[in-house]
């Protein structure tokens, strides 16, 4: 039987809400604790010069095992 780790980590996937995803959570045993934002970046071609243009985030949930 293999025990499930104290704390892991939670992403909140493409087609899934944060709400959905805090009910995976809870399906699994875990408890959200803290909640983390990642920008997602694209390099853009204009005039012959490279642009970094934010296009996304990516939402991180912390959770404790109950």
């Amino acid at each position: 039987m293999s025990k499930k780790p104290a704390k892991r980590k939670f992403e909140v996937e493409e087609s899934e809400t944060i709400s959905q995803c805090l009910e995976r959570m809870k399906n699994e045993g875990y408890s959200p604790t803290r909640r983390m934002e990642e920008p997602i970046f694209q390099e853009v071609k204009e005039d012959g010069k490279i642009q970094i243009v934010p296009v996304g985030r990516k939402i991180i949930f912390e959770g404790k095992l109950l």
